[in-house]
């Protein structure tokens, strides 16, 4: 096996001192540029690879980057979102050399203390918040810690930069999708309303609803799951004044209501009709396929990812809106059965 090119090979063939290759590979001051060409093509001719505990050292860097995930492991097993999020954030992250330390937990607590840690070992240069929560205590805390933060899907005004992408247009087309098939009783199964992201979705909801001359249905809470999807069904299907169509907010709730709704004996969509949000791949594969509002994870992801290696360079970060979530139809939604 031939041997691994140093920065003191580069620093012969450049005929430079090895401190001058340092600061030209690093992109620091200290070298003209002729002198910088050289060492690159130096470095390009012996193929040349920095360590990644060379750059760390050299450049007061750990070049990683933190995801907290607050959820349930068992949960976040059966939620494609996160997988490609994170893929996104990989596609951006790899070129500069940049590893994601990732990290999953449920306790709140516990969740705080990873973020402490995380900067007190100087594992990371940022982290991204997603998930955020009303007044969630992550914002102040990173603050406090000087980590470079990017917040997801938060709402304007925002202490920190933030990739968001807009709801309320496909939720708006979904409700009038619906209403345009003679709906009028139009239910919500949400998730947990202390996250941010829940909380806007029922309030497009409801905002959509109202802009029809309609009052918003019931609202039950769905927890994100596909359990919560179908203990949802029970209660609205059970008791009361039945929806005719219902709208959940993710596609996980949806593929549990639309299992629980058949198991209790209604058919979808003649006797009520499913909607979800996100446009997970899965929605296309259950039977009756998914009406949902298809959102762009990899994209926030990428964006996020873009933004965080920006402001750890100490660049001014602006917030960055991608296109809007869409709404796609599917078999699971119809119009009201006579």
């Amino acid at each position: 096996m031939a041997d691994r090119v140093t920065i003191v090979d580069v620093a012969a063939r450049a005929g430079v001192a090895i401190s001058s290759v340092s600061s030209a590979l690093n992109g620091r001051p200290g070298v003209s540029e002729a002198t910088r060409a050289r060492i690159v093509k130096a470095a390009d001719e012996l193929g040349f690879v920095p360590s990644l505990r060379g750059r760390s050292l050299s450049g007061k860097k750990a070049f990683a980057v933190g995801l907290v995930v607050h959820r349930d492991p068992d949960v976040l097993e059966l939620d494609p979102f996160f997988a490609s999020f994170i893929g996104g954030i990989e596609s951006h992250i790899d070129g500069p050399g940049f590893a994601l330390v990732l990290q999953i937990g449920s306790d709140p607590g516990e969740m705080l203390d990873r973020y402490r840690r995380l900067a007190a070992d100087n594992r990371v240069d940022g982290v991204f918040l997603s998930e955020l929560e009303t007044d969630d205590p992550r914002v102040p805390l990173v603050r406090e810690l000087g980590l470079p933060a990017v917040g997801i899907n938060a709402e304007p005004g925002f202490s920190m930069p933030v990739v968001r992408q807009d709801h309320e247009a496909g939720i708006r087309a979904l409700v009038s999708h619906l209403v345009d098939g003679g709906h009028t009783r139009i239910a919500f199964v949400g998730g947990p309303r202390h996250f941010i992201h829940s909380a806007q979705r029922e309030r497009a909801w409801r905002d959509a609803v109202e802009s029809h001359g309609l009052t918003p249905g019931r609202f039950v809470e769905g927890g994100f799951t596909y359990a919560g999807g179908a203990d949802a069904a029970d209660t609205l299907l059970s008791g009361g004044e039945r929806p005719t169509a219902v709208l959940c907010a993710n596609d996980l709730s949806a593929i549990g209501f639309m299992s629980e709704a058949a198991h209790l004996g209604f058919e979808v969509p003649r006797d009520i009709s499913v909607a979800g949000y996100d446009g997970i791949q899965l929605g296309a594969y259950v039977h009756p396929a998914l009406t949902t509002i298809t959102t762009s994870p990899r994209r926030l992801g990428f964006e996020a990812a873009r933004m965080l290696l920006e402001l750890i360079d100490g660049r001014r970060v602006p917030d960055t809106v991608i296109e809007p979530a869409e709404l796609l139809v599917r078999a699971s939604t119809g119009p009201v059965s006579d």
